[in-house]
């Protein structure tokens, strides 16, 4: 008998009597941060958490009227610039590898439509007999006139 008694005991184990196993992978909504945005991230929070924790200590020593306030105010201000910093890195460094290795080589599903759309119409002039198999119209001699390189006058005075 289990500790839910013999009917609880055989619903956990399921119909055929294997039990289910304890852990169960999920598919993950997103993907994992790249390393070197992973890296920024936690520095810029390490960072942040410092920061903040100087400034609280700032500000009970303040309430406090230690002398130690003011010493600890201008380290709060310098941390409050190289967290600003760091948290602007995580953007910067996050850009950059998306437009490094973030790319996709797709056509967007707009211009695979408009592609298609290109492609039938092609398909039906060609088929009407207006265009040829290669795509180009019946090539005529270009026109040499008004051209100074073969030596026709231009019209120019």
């Amino acid at each position: 008998m289990g500790i839910y008694g013999d009917r609880d005991a055989a619903a956990a184990d399921g119909a055929d009597g294997a039990r289910k196993p304890l852990w169960q992978e999920e598919p993950v909504g997103r993907r994992r941060l790249p390393d070197p945005v992973r890296e920024s991230a936690v520095r810029a929070v390490l960072i942040v958490a410092v920061t903040l924790t100087g400034a609280t200590i700032t500000f009970f020593l303040t309430l406090t009227g230690s002398w130690l306030a003011f010493p600890m105010a201008l380290v709060s201000i310098a941390g409050t610039v190289v967290a600003t910093w760091s948290v602007l890195d995580v953007l910067i460094t996050r850009q950059m590898w998306n437009q490094r290795y973030g790319v996709l080589s797709e056509p967007s599903s707009t211009v695979r439509s408009t592609r298609r759309e290109a492609r039938r119409a092609r398909r039906e002039a060609r088929s009407a007999g207006r265009i040829p198999r290669n795509g180009r119209p019946p090539a005529a001699w270009p026109s040499t006139a008004g051209d100074s390189r073969y030596g026709a006058p231009s019209g120019r005075g």
